[in-house]
C-alpha cells in the first residue's frame, strides 16, 4: 500500500531542541534522545469514514514530532497502518450495500487526499492489515508456542498474564480496564476466557465475512491488536521512540499491542513513550463515527476552507488536550492565516532570529504549538505596528512557519 506526496520541509539555521514529551506509562514527561534515525509508529485509521477533525488533529500531532526531529538533523523512520478489515468496516459496508474491500480502499483514498491538502508528512511505510497477514500469522503461532495463546471455539486469544508488564501502558485498574475493554471493540463477558481482558489474536472464519489462510490457525482473519505489532517488529523492531495514537488508543489498543510484543521478543519497553493525543469534540460530545458528530476535512476543503487554516485550527489547542471544534475556532484560524501572510509579504520586517528560538522551544516543550502560534503571532504584530529593516525576515518567518508547523504562507 502506498502513503501519499512529501511536501519539501525547508532546512532552517542552527539545529533545533530535543524533544521533551508527555509518556503516558509514566504519566510524565520523557526527553527522547533518538539515534541518528528516530523512530516512530501511529496508528492509522480504520478506512470506513475519513477524516475527521479528530483523525486530523492525531495525525497533526505526530507530523509535530516528526518536523521537530527533522530539525534536529535527524532521519525519521515512520510507520502507519490501515485497519483495511475490521468490524466497524464490514458493518459500514454491509449498512451501505458495498463491497467492504471497496469501501476500504474509497476511504483510504480520501484520507491521502486529505493527508496531502494539509501537508503531512508521510510515512516510510504505511502497511494495510490485510497485506500483513503472512506476518502476523507466525506471530500468532509463535505466542501459541509460548503457551501466550489459547484456543476457544476456534478462536484464538492472547493470555494477558503471560505478560508481567501487562497494564504498564494505561496504568489502569482491573475495573476500568474491563469496561474500556467492552466499549472499545473487547468481549470481556464471552464464556470460556481465561481472563475476561484476553484479547482476540485470530478470528475464525465467520460465514459471510472475509477470511484467510492461517496455516496451523485454521481460515480467519487476524484480531486488531496484533496487526499493529506485526507490522511494527517487521519495520521498526522493539523499543522504538514513540508509539502514537488518540488517548482513546491507550487502552486496550497499546496496552495489549505492547503486552504482545513483549512476550513475543522477551523484552521491555515496545516503545519508549506513548504518546497520545486528545479527543475533538462537537456539541459537547467527543467526535466520532458511531456518534455521527462528525466534521470532514475533506467536506471543509469544498466548501473552500484552505488546509493551512485547518492545520491552524489544530494547533491552536495543546496536541494533549481534549478540545470543541467550533465555527469560532475555525474563523480564528482563518483571520490568522491571514495575518501571518499580509506579514510575510513585505519586502522587510523585524528580526525573527528570536522567533525561530521561539518555535523551537514551543514545540520542543511537549510540542506546544499554541505558545509557537503566540510567538509568530507578536511577529505579525510588531510587522504591523512597527515594520522593520531587515530584508530577510519575512523569509524566515515564512520557512519556520513551514518547517515546523506544516504551514505554507
Amino acid at each position: 500500500m502506498h502513503a501519499w506526496p512529501a511536501s519539501e520541509v525547508p532546512a532552517l539555521p542552527g539545529q533545533g531542541r530535543d524533544l521533551r514529551i508527555h509518556d503516558t506509562a509514566t504519566d510524565g514527561p520523557v526527553t527522547l534522545d533518538p539515534g541518528p534515525v528516530a523512530r516512530i509508529y501511529v496508528c492509522g485509521i480504520t478506512p470506513y469514514d475519513a477524516t475527521h477533525m479528530g483523525h486530523a488533529a492525531t495525525y497533526n500531532a505526530f507530523d509535530l514530532v516528526q518536523r521537530v526531529w527533522l530539525d534536529t538533523k535527524r532521519q525519521v523512520h515512520y510507520v502507519q497502518n490501515v485497519t483495511d478489515v475490521d468490524d466497524p468496516l464490514l458493518e459500514r459496508a454491509t449498512r451501505d450495500g458495498v463491497d467492504w474491500a471497496d469501501l476500504a480502499v474509497q476511504e483510504t483514498t480520501l484520507f491521502r487526499e486529505d493527508m496531502t491538502a494539509l501537508r503531512m508528512l508521510p510515512p516510510q511505510h504505511y502497511i494495510g492489515a490485510v497485506e500483513a497477514i503472512p506476518g502476523i500469522v507466525p506471530l500468532v503461532e509463535r505466542l501459541r508456542e509460548l503457551g501466550a495463546a489459547y484456543d476457544l471455539d476456534g478462536d484464538i486469544y492472547f493470555s494477558v498474564d503471560a505478560d508481567p508488564h501487562f497494564g504498564q501502558v494505561s496504568n489502569l485498574d482491573a475495573a476500568a480496564m474491563r469496561a474500556l475493554s467492552a466499549e472499545r471493540g473487547g468481549d470481556p463477558d464471552r464464556p470460556g476466557k481465561k481472563n475476561p481482558l484476553d484479547p482476540m489474536l485470530w478470528l475464525a472464519a465467520r460465514e459471510g465475512e472475509p477470511s484467510w489462510d492461517g496455516g496451523t490457525l485454521g481460515r480467519g482473519r487476524p484480531g486488531w491488536h496484533i496487526e499493529c505489532v506485526a507490522i511494527a517488529l517487521d519495520h521498526l523492531g522493539m523499543t522504538f521512540d514513540v508509539q502514537g495514537g488518540g488517548s482513546d488508543l491507550a487502552f486496550p489498543h497499546h496496552e495489549m499491542g505492547a503486552s504482545h510484543a513483549q512476550v513475543l521478543t522477551g523484552e521491555f519497553p515496545m516503545a519508549k513513550a506513548y504518546v497520545h493525543a486528545g479527543m475533538v469534540g462537537l456539541d459537547g460530545e467527543k467526535m466520532s463515527k458511531s456518534k455521527g458528530n462528525l466534521v470532514f476535512v475533506s467536506a471543509l476543503r469544498r466548501d473552500g476552507v484552505d488546509p493551512a487554516a485547518i492545520r491552524l485550527a489544530l494547533h491552536s489547542h495543546h496536541y494533549r488536550s481534549d478540545w470543541e471544534w467550533t465555527d469560532q475556532v475555525l474563523q480564528d484560524a482563518v483571520d490568522r492565516l491571514g495575518r501571518w501572510r499580509a506579514a510575510v509579504s513585505r519586502p522587510d520586517g523585524p528580526s525573527a532570529d528570536a522567533l525561530v528560538d521561539e518555535v523551537r522551544e514551543a514545540l520542543a516543550n511537549d510540542l506546544d504549538a499554541p505558545a509557537a502560534l503566540a510567538a509568530v503571532d507578536r511577529w505579525a504584530a510588531r510587522q504591523e505596528a512597527e515594520g522593520g529593516t531587515d530584508i530577510g525576515a519575512p523569509g524566515v518567518v515564512s520557512r519556520t512557519v513551514d518547517a515546523l508547523l506544516g504551514v505554507a504562507l
